[in-house]
This record gives C-alpha cells, structure tokens and sequence, in this order.
C-alpha cells in the first residue's frame, strides 16, 4: 500500500529540482529523492545532487540508465561535439531536448516509489518555460499519471509545483522557502557543468538569468 506521507522528488541537483525537495520537504514529513545517470554532458550535476539531498536530510538513490542517451541521436545534450542550439528553433524542439527523458524518469521513479511505498511523485517541469520540451507540458504529466496508475494498478500522484510558474516566480518560491543563497550558489542548472551562475552561453543559462535578474528587480521594489 502507497503511504500519502511519503514523497519521491525526481532531483538532479538543478535550480528547479532543489526548489522542488524542499517545497516537498514542507508538503510531508517522509522525502526521498531519485537522480539519474543518463549520459549527460553534465553529469557532474549527480554529485551536486547526492550533496544538496544529504544537507537536506533527504535519502537519496542514483540510478545509471546510459540507455536514454543510446537511444537517440542529434541531442547536444549527450552528445558534446554537437553544439547548442542558442535560441529554440521555429516550430521544432531545441537540440537539447532528450527524446523520451521525463517519460522515462517518472516511470522509472513510479517503480522506485512503488517498492518504497510512495504515493506522491515531484518533478519541477513547467510548461511556462518549458523551452519547447514537450514533456514539460501539464497534459503529459496528466496523461502519465493516469497511464503508471493504470499500468501498476496503484494510486500515485504526479506533483508539479512549478508548472505554472516562470523561472521569476521559481526564484521566489525558493526564497519563500529560505533557500534562496543554497539555489544561486549551490545548484547546477547550466549544460555546461558549471555551479551556480553557470557558463552565462547555454540555453539553461539564459533561462535562469532572465528570471533572476526580473526576480530581484521586483523584490527591490518591494523594499
């Protein structure tokens, strides 16, 4: 039977992942986390990942999955002599979107969470700024969540605090949470492997930039 006190966050260490374990971390009292080797360019984001979740007193699983990177091509992502798409291309996802990556997270993590009994599964997609991933959007959560209930014949429930939320508004959230100096300094959003502020050129980059700069533009006019 599925506890409605547990949680499962899908973590990798990043901006909208580390503000997402510790949302979960005020939603329930039991928190676990799952983070992922994909082959990924950067895949030191894991060990960003296994040191955030033990400061935050959350036990944390890594799972080596190199099958989602074998499994397609032409993704910069996991493929490091393929550059970045620096804006997203008309009408088609931005060459750093990794076919089938969140399908494959979550129901790998409904099976995690299924031999820990959890009922509750977080991931920080958001369709706000999904960058053109089309795994970020809220109908395919929705449709997920229907088909791992149906395909486990349990009763999880996909969570995504983020999904309407701009990474202006991620930031805040996190500084509600008193996270705000652990996410600008200690995660690693960038594709490029670098903490914190990142490289400033990747897609990620520009992304968490933007909201910042708008996040702490509105906070100084609050003061």
């Amino acid at each position: 039977m599925l506890d409605r006190n547990k949680a499962l966050v899908v973590f990798s260490g990043g901006q909208d992942s580390t503000t997402c374990l510790y949302w979960a971390k005020t939603q329930w009292p039991d928190v676990h986390a799952i983070t992922f080797r994909y082959g990924q360019r950067h895949v030191c984001e894991v060990d960003i990942a296994r040191e955030l979740a033990a400061e935050a007193g959350v036990p944390i699983t890594i799972l080596d999955i190199p099958f989602v990177s074998q499994l397609s091509t032409g993704c910069s992502l996991t493929d490091d002599s393929i550059k970045m798409d620096s804006e997203k291309p008309a009408d088609t996802p931005p060459n750093t979107f990794v076919p089938g990556r969140n399908l494959f997270f979550l129901s790998i993590a409904a099976v995690h969470a299924r031999e820990k009994g959890i009922m509750n599964i977080v991931t920080g997609v958001s369709q706000t700024d999904f960058s053109g991933y089309p795994d970020c959007r809220d109908s395919f959560i929705r449709s997920l969540n229907v088909t791992l209930n149906l395909a486990m014949d349990e009763q999880f429930v996909l969570h995504t605090p983020l999904m309407w939320k701009d990474k202006c508004e991620t930031w805040a959230l996190a500084d509600s949470l008193g996270v705000f100096d652990i996410v600008r300094q200690r995660t690693l959003t960038c594709y490029n492997g670098i903490p914190g502020d990142g490289c400033g050129n990747c897609p990620a980059c520009h992304l968490r930039r933007k909201g910042l700069e708008e996040y702490l533009k509105m906070k100084k006019e609050k003061e």
